[in-house]
């Protein structure tokens, strides 16, 4: 019996793992006393100040913007950035800013380049040592998966880093203003969701298999403001937020549901069950409703109302890219090449097509347009149009491209990569449209 017992236990951790968990201490806003006001955000209409820009949809207003490009035309600049991360660039004033990890020594950092030229400006130390081993990091992850945030005075990112994600500030120049641990991460695929600003706070998402939640900071003084537990799965999709029903709404999917919460208390608001397990793709406001999908293991494309009723699903797995809404149209591009477009209304297939190459990346529209990029490093520009596919363009980049394009200012700046192995380097790109 006792060898039964023992023989038993075994299979079982060998099946679902032996990973610590961590009890999530909960914060309330009445427990931290830290008032949440309306900060003004001092950013531009030609800034990309976050993960998917200003309204995390990645939609950009309409400026010149060129189509195509090559090695020789239509290039501004080029910058190397040292080491490896797939967190996306942002636009903020003159500055280009990333985050990236050097491996080998154990370093993360944020780095600022010119974003005229692309000559390196400042970079910043944030964590030294501490990294997860090479088991607990997807073969396709980095030590650098989130994108920097800024609200135009500071820049925020979240890393994990000692089996700890820690939420770090530091203003324009690059100096370290607050560093803040939000809580324990037991990461089994990494760390991977974005920074996002509402109002007064830094809100960041932490779904991991120890113990997950979402927890906000004051992003001037970085007190902890209200902390939220979410349960013991892995997940890896960024927060959004935005105004739905009449009220500000925190929207995060993954732990076989799309969720909302108060993004001022970290109250939960509602629940649908749908999706998966795991998702990484950001949810997409579109009007009154909103749009997701992925994911692991199950299949489901979503559209729900402001109040988590569903309107329609589909059987579509878009896993990695976020999907993007624009005129009634949801358009997408799956991990294995095949570009979608939906009706907003009913969920109706407009066309689906097939780029080829697989995707990590999520698109952005200007102009009409969408831009996506592939593992191979190509660059799809198509008309977002619901009557069929009309490609316009197919620009290469690189070897790779990992990480979402950046708009502003009739530029656009994509993170990639050149050579393979140990031979591979990654760089900022900054496509201009001409003067």
């Amino acid at each position: 019996m006792i060898r039964y017992t023992l023989l038993s236990f075994l299979f079982l951790a060998s099946v679902s793992g032996c990973s610590k968990k961590t009890p999530v201490e909960e914060l309330s806003v009445d427990q931290s006393g830290v008032e949440i006001i309306d900060q003004a955000v001092l950013i531009t209409d030609t800034d990309w100040p976050m993960w998917r820009g200003p309204n995390v949809d990645g939609l950009a207003p309409d400026q010149p913007l060129p189509t195509s490009w090559s090695a020789d035309e239509g290039v501004a600049w080029r910058a190397l950035v040292p080491g490896r991360g797939h967190g996306s660039p942002i636009l903020v004033g003159d500055q280009v800013v990333v985050a990236t990890a050097l491996d080998d020594e154990q370093k993360q950092l944020v780095i600022s380049f010119d974003r005229n030229d692309g000559t390196e400006r400042w970079r910043t130390i944030i964590h030294e040592g501490g990294f997860p081993s090479k088991r607990e990091i997807h073969n396709k992850g980095t030590n650098a998966n989130s994108t920097v945030a800024s609200d135009g005075e500071r820049f925020f990112t979240a890393m994990l880093n000692s089996q700890k994600l820690f939420v770090t500030a530091l203003d324009l120049e690059g100096n370290q203003l607050w560093q803040r641990e939000a809580g324990s991460f037991q990461p089994k695929f990494g760390y991977a969701p974005s920074p996002l600003i509402y109002k007064s706070l830094v809100i960041i998402a932490a779904d991991n298999q120890g113990g997950g939640y979402l927890a906000a900071f004051d992003r001037t003084t970085g007190e902890p403001a209200w902390r939220t537990a979410r349960g013991n799965i892995s997940s890896y999709s960024s927060a959004t937020v935005g105004n739905l029903g009449g009220r500000d709404q925190l929207l995060i999917s993954g732990c076989d549901s799309v969720s909302s919460y108060d993004p001022a208390t970290g109250e939960l608001l509602w629940e649908t069950p749908c999706i998966a397990e795991a998702t990484c793709g950001t949810v997409v406001i579109a009007g009154d409703r909103l749009v997701a999908s992925g994911g692991y293991p199950d299949k489901e494309t979503v559209c729900l109302s402001g109040k988590g009723e569903k309107l329609w699903s589909n059987g579509t797995k878009v896993y990695e890219p976020s999907l993007i809404a624009h005129d009634g149209l949801v358009f997408a591009v799956s991990d294995d090449g095949i570009a979608y477009c939906w009706s907003l209304e009913d969920g109706e297939q407009m066309w689906r097509k097939r780029l080829g190459g697989n995707f990590s990346g999520s698109p952005v529209i200007c102009n009409g347009n969408v831009y996506v990029a592939n593992l191979s490093g190509d660059c799809f520009v198509f008309r977002a149009s619901d009557e069929n596919y009309e490609q316009i363009a197919k620009n290469k980049l690189g070897s790779d491209c990992y990480a979402s394009p950046a708009i502003g200012n009739s530029q656009i700046v994509f993170r990639i990569g050149t050579g393979s192995g140990g031979d591979r380097q990654e760089s900022l790109v900054c496509v201009a449209a001409p003067e």
